[in-house]
């Protein structure tokens, strides 16, 4: 199910005034073959529920796990994933790609 962005932060901020931590995602760069654009969103709680995307994939799993890291510490993250041309072709995919996620707390 697609969101769009106005009703992630919605999410979020109905979450937040439920009484539970917060973070939002957005990615804020692509290189090469990235299955999102940038300005792609997800947002996750403290209980683990995620909206929305950042991948598709398994990164999406490394963003939830730092979300809850900055839900605690309050302090916000750029990630950076990718995988190099040879690893792509490695494992079957036609060429590599890199992203950087921004993971913030909100307050």
């Amino acid at each position: 199910m697609t969101h769009r962005e106005e009703d992630l932060l919605q999410v979020a901020a109905d979450w937040k005034r439920a009484g539970h931590q917060v973070a939002v995602a957005t990615v804020t760069a692509t290189w090469g073959s990235s299955p999102r654009q940038a300005g792609s969103q997800m947002v996750v709680d403290d209980q683990g529920r995620m909206l929305g995307s950042v991948s598709g994939g398994c990164v999406e799993g490394a963003v939830v796990r730092e979300a809850m890291e900055i839900m605690e510490d309050g302090k916000p993250r750029l990630l950076d994933f990718g995988i190099t041309n040879e690893q792509a072709w490695e494992v079957g995919l036609a060429c590599g790609g890199k992203l950087q996620i921004f993971v913030e707390r909100v307050e």
